[in-house]
């Protein structure tokens, strides 16, 4: 979010802690601020249903993008009834990496436009996850609007 001079610009870096653990050819789990999420870490076997790696990843932005939409609620008053994400994320193989991170996120809002793009460069601006994908691969979304009178 946008910040003022008051406002350190170098606090002490945080520490997020996650334990993963498996057992040879079935499921893994990490275990991360008292939940446990069950993963596909299998190699060379059909896909399972369970969330791999890369949706953990495209999660995780997912999740910042949310993050940073509440605290554009509470540092800019911004006003929404309602907001849904989606994250596509595109890899390649030789080498190995992701390309390209793309969000939709709908919201249920009467902001006006101006709002709206400065909720986006905050968004884009100031997520942690955000900014540490982008620095490795594109990265870009829009911001699409259901007016609170239509969202019924």
């Amino acid at each position: 979010m946008e910040t003022d001079a008051s406002t350190p610009s170098s606090a002490a870096p945080l520490t997020y802690t996650v334990t993963g653990s498996s057992i040879a050819g079935g499921p893994a789990q990490v275990h991360t601020a008292g939940e446990t999420v069950i993963l596909d870490a299998s190699w060379g076997a059909a896909p399972s249903e369970l969330p791999g790696p890369a949706h953990l990843l495209a999660a995780a932005l997912a999740a910042c993008l949310l993050k940073n939409l509440a605290r554009a609620n509470d540092l800019l008053s911004f006003q929404y009834e309602r907001a849904e994400v989606q994250v596509t994320a595109r890899r390649q193989d030789v080498p190995p990496k992701f390309t390209e991170f793309v969000y939709r996120l709908r919201l249920v809002t009467n902001e006006p436009q101006r709002r709206l793009d400065l909720l986006q460069r905050n968004l884009e601006g100031y997520g942690t996850v955000y900014n540490t994908l982008a620095a490795t691969c594109d990265v870009h979304g829009t911001i699409v609007v259901i007016a609170s009178s239509q969202a019924h």
